[in-house]
């Protein structure tokens, strides 16, 4: 059973930056893809980016592309969002979520992660 934790959420101001994390417990956190979701008020969760055991396997939404990167790090069992050029439409709660994987696969369905956790909200203001 992994256990999933978000933190860096907040308010911040449009064009601002955020860094978002999440800390992993209790499985092998390298054999592991990892993905951001997120949801806004009113709307279905959507995929934000995914990253597969290796730091260089990446996919992102393509709205997400080119302000936002995601990383881990395998030996903190953690993986990042790194957020810019933020925008009032970024508003919502992210969730990181977990699934077993061989590697170079990247998860893009919400469906197919195992785990998730409990979210973290990012408000965005004009």
């Amino acid at each position: 059973q992994v256990q999933l934790v978000e933190s860096g959420g907040g308010l911040v101001q449009a064009g601002g930056s955020l860094r978002l994390s999440c800390a992993a417990s209790g499985g092998t956190f390298s054999v592991y893809g990892m993905g951001w979701f997120r949801q806004a008020p009113g709307k279905e969760r959507e995929f934000v980016a995914a990253i597969g055991w290796r730091a260089g396997s990446t996919y992102y939404s393509d709205s997400m592309k080119g302000r936002f990167t995601i990383s881990r790090d395998n030996a903190k069992n953690s993986v990042y969002l790194r957020m810019n050029s933020l925008k009032p439409e970024d508003t919502g709660v992210y969730y990181c979520a977990a699934v077993q994987v061989p590697a170079g696969i990247v998860v893009i369905a919400a469906g197919e992660y195992d785990y998730w956790g409990q979210g973290t909200l990012v408000t965005v203001s004009p």
